[in-house]
């Protein structure tokens, strides 16, 4: 798991979000940073943190920028924890729904990102397993097969 030490700019990301978001961010970020498989680089997106494939690990993107995997944003009236594995991924999403579901607790999720106001809003074991489950090269040979399927035509 990861031991990637934290930017500059994402400690005071953190340290500067007003106290109620920093009492719910916080811990997610702690829970994600700690689970994340090694391979995985930890960036400022913006300020806000973000794991990526490196481009060094994986340079052949659709746009030429790292692969995100997870990013952690503070919003103005909810938080975004985007979880892009259960994007990339329909049997790890359902799953994810149904453990959730387990837990009680009201999903406020699009497909791949998991809105919340408060820290009570979030299974956090449930987040550090999801994190856990993908290494990179599962996350990458999820990428390429999606990617060479050709897109809808209207």
């Amino acid at each position: 798991m990861s031991t990637q030490p934290v930017s500059s700019v994402v400690e005071e990301y953190l340290r500067d979000l007003e106290p109620t978001k920093r009492a719910a961010v916080v811990p997610v970020f702690e829970t994600v940073h700690a689970a994340m498989p090694d391979g995985y680089e930890l960036v400022d997106f913006r300020g806000a943190p973000s794991w990526v494939v490196p481009l060094s690990t994986y340079p052949n993107t659709y746009n030429k920028q790292p692969l995100s995997y997870v990013a952690l944003i503070a919003q103005k009236n909810y938080n975004s924890l985007y979880l892009l594995c259960l994007y990339s991924d329909s049997e790890e999403e359902r799953q994810f729904r149904a453990d959730w579901e387990a837990t009680g607790r009201k999903l406020n999720m699009g497909k791949s990102c998991l809105r919340f106001t408060s820290l009570g809003d979030v299974d956090l074991p449930l987040v550090a397993r999801t994190v856990a489950s993908t290494p990179v090269q599962s996350f990458l040979e999820t990428y390429e097969r999606i990617r060479a399927v050709p897109p809808h035509t209207v």
